[in-house]
C-alpha cells in the first residue's frame, strides 16, 4: 500500500478472512477506499477502531476466532506476516508491537490453558483413538484410504505420532500421487489396497463412495495369514466398511458415530476454557494499551527534554564564556558545570516525567496537551 497517508501496513491470511491492518490518521477511510479500488462489497467487511484493533488481534492469536476453536495454525501464520513485513520495510513500532504481543498472548493461552488440546475434527480424532487403542502408533504401518481433504488431515496428523510408514490409496490414483509425495508416504493402487490390508496396522477410511468399498470378504482374507491384530476406522458417511467386518477375528473396527461424539466432547472442553482464555487476554490487553500510552507520553516528553537540553547548553556557554573573560577554564571545571546542569535539568523534570506516565496510563490527555501549552512543544496530542 503506498499511500502517503498510511505510515504502517500489514496484510493477515488465514483460511476464512483476509485482514488488513494500518496505521493511519484516517484509517477507516484507507481501507474503505481499498476495499472499493478491490470492489469488495462494504457489507461483507468489518471495520475495526484502535481498541477494537488490538482486541481482534489478541482473540485471533488465542484462538478464538479461528474456524476450530484453539487451533494452532494461526501463530504461525501470524509470525510468518510478522517476519515478511519487516523485511518488506511496512511496519514500524505501533504494528511489530502488536503483533508481537499476541503471538505472545498465543503462547501464553495455550500453556496455561487446555485450548488447544483434544482434537476437534473427526479426522484427527481418528488418529487419536489409533494412538489412544494401540498405546502408540510408532513404528505402525498405517494405510489411509482417500486422499481428499479429509484423507489430508489424517495423513498430516499421522506423521506427528512417528508411524513406521504411511500408504495412501484413491480411486484416482494421481491424487493418492500428490499427497504421499507431498508427505513422504507411499501412494497405492486401488486395486492393490486390499493386499496391502495383510501388512497395515492401523488402516482409516475417509471416501465419499455412495457404497462399501472394503467388504466383510476383504478383511477375511486379509486375516488369514497375519497372526497381529488389524485395527480399522471408518470415518465415511457413508460408511466405507461393511459393518459385519467386525465379527472377524483379530479386527477391531470404529465408525464415525463414536468420532462424532468424541469431537463434541473435545469441542465442549475448549469452549469451557474460553472463560479462562478471555481473562488472560483482558489482563494483556490492558498491559499492551499502557504501552501505546506510555509512549505517547515518552515521545512528548524526548521533545521537552531535547528542548531542556538545547536551553542547558546554551545558558553552559554563555556562564563559561563570562567565567574565562576573568580566568581561564580547565577541564575540571568545564565538567563541574555541565554535569550541575544536567543534574539541575533532570531533578527539575523528574516528577513532571513521573506524573506525565502516570497521565498517560490513565489515558489522561488533558495533561498531556496542557504540557504542550506550558512548554510550546511544536507537535500536537
Amino acid at each position: 500500500m503506498s499511500q502517503d497517508r498510511v505510515e504502517e501496513c500489514a496484510v493477515l491470511k488465514t483460511c476464512n478472512r483476509v485482514e488488513v491492518y494500518v496505521v493511519a490518521p484516517r484509517g477507516e477511510k484507507v481501507l474503505f477506499d481499498l476495499a472499493k479500488k478491490a470492489r469488495v462489497s462494504s457489507r461483507i467487511i468489518d471495520f475495526h477502531d484502535h481498541d477494537e484493533s488490538l482486541l481482534h488481534l489478541l482473540r485471533l492469536a488465542s484462538g478464538l476466532e479461528s474456524m476450530i476453536i484453539g487451533e494452532d495454525q494461526i501463530l504461525g501464520q501470524m509470525k510468518e506476516l510478522t517476519q515478511i513485513a519487516m523485511k518488506a520495510g511496512t511496519t514500524g513500532w505501533m504494528l511489530e508491537t502488536a503483533f508481537k504481543k499476541a503471538i505472545q498472548v498465543g503462547k501464553r493461552v495455550r500453556k496455561e490453558t487446555r485450548i488447544n488440546e483434544r482434537s476437534v475434527s473427526v479426522g484427527s480424532a481418528a488418529v487419536d483413538l489409533a494412538e489412544e487403542i494401540l498405546g502408540d502408533l510408532k513404528g505402525k504401518s498405517v494405510l489411509v484410504i482417500g486422499a481428499g481433504e479429509t484423507g489430508e488431515l489424517i495423513s498430516r496428523a499421522l506423521l506427528s505420532r512417528e508411524i513406521g510408514s504411511l500408504a495412501v490409496t484413491n480411486r484416482t490414483l494421481s491424487s493418492a500421487v500428490c499427497l504421499a509425495e507431498s508427505l513422504g508416504g507411499e501412494a497405492v493402487p486401488f486395486d492393490d489396497m486390499p493386499r496391502r490390508l495383510h501388512t497395515a496396522d492401523v488402516v482409516i477410511s475417509a471416501t465419499s463412495a455412495p457404497h462399501y468399498i472394503l467388504l466383510k470378504s476383504d478383511i477375511e482374507m486379509a486375516m488369514a495369514d497375519r497372526s497381529n491384530k488389524l485395527l480399522i476406522i471408518d470415518i465415511a458417511n457413508p460408511r466405507d466398511v461393511d459393518q459385519a467386518a467386525a465379527e472377524v477375528s483379530g479386527v477391531e473396527l470404529h465408525n464415525i458415530d463414536s468420532l462424532k461424539n468424541i469431537s463434541r466432547e473435545n469441542m465442549m472442553q475448549r469452549m469451557a476454557e474460553a472463560t479462562r482464555v478471555e481473562e488472560i487476554i483482558t489482563e494483556e490487553l490492558q498491559l499492551l494499551r499502557a504501552k501505546y500510552k506510555r509512549k505517547e507520553a515518552e515521545e512528548l516528553l524526548a521533545r521537552l527534554y531535547s528542548q531542556a537540553e538545547l536551553i542547558k547548553d546554551q545558558e553552559v556557554r554563555k556562564a563559561m564564556n563570562k567565567l574565562s573573560a576573568r580566568h581561564t577554564l580547565g577541564e575540571i571545571e568545564q565538567q563541574v558545570l555541565c554535569d550541575m546542569s544536567r543534574s539541575i535539568v533532570n531533578k527539575i523534570l523528574s516528577e513532571p516525567t513521573k506524573s506525565l506516565k502516570s497521565a498517560a496510563e490513565r489515558g489522561d490527555l488533558e495533561i498531556l496537551k496542557s504540557l504542550c501549552e506550558l512548554f510550546r512543544l511544536e507537535e500536537k496530542i
